[in-house]
């Protein structure tokens, strides 16, 4: 069937298989994931998400150059004319500016901040949550600090901080994708395999880090192809993004962290008291945690 088929140019890849069925054929650093034609929303609609959330994020910010057509259409496994659709969807929204011989580059100038929410008394369900998963670490090097770590910790951007990437699986079930950035001169009183056998709270507190509080923002996203290869995922799977900063005793951030978490197997959860004022009435929290499936 020809690339330019009718059905190509909706945004769907045309059928492979009997039956009528898709088939997506494994490919290479995906993890056999792809683009997922089972869902009711076009390939390019996915497609154009994914971007778009990455744009929003800053993952790709205000003056990058995004990969070129085929280059995208060969990571999410989809057609050349479906990553033009999507491309072309972004370029409406104002997100980006397309120019023949200079690509597709961005134009989105940041958005306010997100809503934050405070997680004292959480920590030590987080450390329980440490010790009744398992870990597997993706990986581990001292890099210069990222914008976003940069701010979160209180340093110079460029400043050397350990970066990690882990996995957690439950039963054999990957849940969440950790990517953790701790300020060098703590980071280096543990090694990798550290992390491996225990949380990354407990490490610190070994090495005499006085954990007391947190910060975090709850806000949802989308799989991306590294990602979704991970946690066992469609790309453009819905997940559960919390971004959280601790502090020790004296106020100093030692450590920012962005989770990713299945929803269908994690959840955070809140109970609320109705609280009389003089007034009004209001909701407060009572209890707060996290809840595995």
């Amino acid at each position: 069937m020809s690339r330019n088929s009718d059905t190509e140019k909706n945004g769907m890849q045309p059928p492979t298989g009997s039956g009528g069925q898709d088939i997506l054929l494994p490919v290479d650093g995906l993890g056999g994931k792809s683009a997922n034609a089972a869902l009711r929303s076009p390939l390019y609609h996915q497609i154009y998400l994914i971007l778009r959330d990455k744009i929003l994020s800053a993952e790709y910010p205000t003056g990058t150059v995004l990969p070129g057509e085929f280059d995208l259409a060969d990571q999410y496994r989809v057609s050349r004319i479906t990553v033009k659709r999507a491309l072309d969807e972004l370029a409406s929204d104002g997100l980006v500016t397309r120019e023949r011989g200079r690509g597709t580059t961005v134009t989105f100038e940041g958005k306010g901040p997100a809503i934050s929410a405070a997680v004292e008394g959480q920590l030590e369900d987080l450390l329980s949550m440490g010790y009744e998963t398992q870990v597997r670490l993706i990986d581990f090097a001292y890099v210069p600090a990222p914008p976003e770590a940069a701010a979160a910790l209180l340093c110079d951007m460029g400043a050397e901080v350990q970066r990690a990437v882990r996995t957690r699986s439950k039963d054999g079930t990957p849940f969440s994708h950790l990517t953790t950035y701790v300020p060098a001169d703590i980071g280096r009183s543990f090694a990798p395999e550290d992390m491996v056998g225990k949380p990354l709270l407990a490490l610190m507190e070994d090495a005499g880090v006085r954990v007391a509080s947190a910060s975090q923002t709850i806000t949802a996203t989308l799989a991306d192809h590294n990602v979704a290869a991970l946690l066992d995922l469609d790309v453009g799977s819905a997940l559960l993004k919390v971004s959280r900063t601790v502090f020790d005793v004296e106020g100093r951030p030692v450590e920012f962290i962005t989770a990713l978490y299945r929803p269908d197997s994690y959840c955070y959860q809140m109970s609320l008291s109705r609280v009389s004022g003089a007034g009004a009435n209001s909701w407060s929290p009572k209890t707060t945690g996290y809840k595995l499936a």
